[in-house]
């Protein structure tokens, strides 16, 4: 899937878009934008990491997750406006090739999904200390259903299929860092089996080269990589089930979880989309 796909009358203009100001002042200093671009990425990932984890009821765990949100918001907030801008000069002045690349219809969809999770389930959930709003559900929900578009494209994308790995790789240290005990063994035991039926699978039986066979192996091995990642995060949420805070409703927890789980990798996944470009 990319936008040419969607919107094949609008290429006359796409393709006349780095002649139109700024892009044509933007695009021979496309690398000072680039490295803008990143930062931002970077801030707001951090931002990310971290309010994700609180929701989770890991890492600062010290401060309620009103408190943590209302000191990382300035963050945060320039963070998505530092991607947003400088995306969109970036885009500008590269539109023919991100005209016709599904990673940018995976980052872009993947951007829109993360605005919506961050502002819309994950804030409202933080600012009530994890308590469960009708707004967050709906938000959640909303940015969730965007999100696994870009995930079904990444997964079936070809060339750009191994980026999706950078996703499962967030993932699997995410759940590594939370668990506890013998879970943690367990779940290293099932993540280095998988790992290594992926190195058979693509170094030994598969042919160097071979991308008809390699893409399904690919796609295969990450849907089971994917369900024990996503098992072992279910079986630690409820066997731990510990609440956010001691005034937190139980009932909001495992919600509250799901939303730190997906407010970081939301935006892992736009970045991983964002570097497989270059190879579409």
């Amino acid at each position: 899937m990319k936008f040419s796909i969607l919107f094949p009358n609008l290429r006359t203009w796409v393709l006349h878009l780095d002649k139109v100001w700024p892009a044509y002042i933007v695009k021979p200093n496309f690398a000072y934008w680039e490295v803008l671009h990143i930062l931002s990425i970077v801030i707001l990932g951090g931002c990310s990491i971290l309010l994700g984890l609180r929701l989770i009821g890991y890492g600062l765990t010290e401060e309620k997750p009103s408190e943590l949100y209302r000191n990382l918001k300035l963050w945060l907030h320039t963070g998505v406006i530092g991607v947003t801008v400088t995306g969109v000069l970036i885009g500008m002045a590269n539109a023919e090739k991100l005209y016709d690349s599904p990673a940018f219809f995976v980052k872009l969809v993947s951007l829109v999904a993360g605005v919506i999770i961050t502002y819309f389930a994950m804030r409202p959930l933080a600012l009530a200390d994890g308590e469960v709003t009708p707004r967050s559900v709906v938000g959640g929900a909303l940015g969730l259903a965007v999100w696994a578009i870009g995930l079904w494209v990444f997964l079936n994308g070809g060339l750009m299929t191994p980026g999706f790995f950078h996703v499962m790789t967030a993932a699997a240290l995410i759940v590594l860092f939370v668990t506890r005990g013998r879970l943690r063994w367990i779940y290293l035991a099932g993540v280095a089996t998988a790992l290594a039926v992926f190195f058979l699978a693509t170094h030994v039986v598969i042919a160097w080269g071979d991308l008809k066979h390699a893409d399904p192996a690919n796609v295969a091995i990450a849907v089971i990589l994917g369900l024990w990642i996503a098992g072992i995060a279910i079986v630690q949420t409820l066997v731990n089930r510990r609440n956010l805070d001691s005034e937190t409703p139980d009932r909001g927890a495992l919600y509250a979880k799901l939303i730190g789980y997906a407010v970081i990798l939301v935006w892992v996944c736009a970045a991983a989309a964002g570097r497989w470009i270059a190879y579409d």
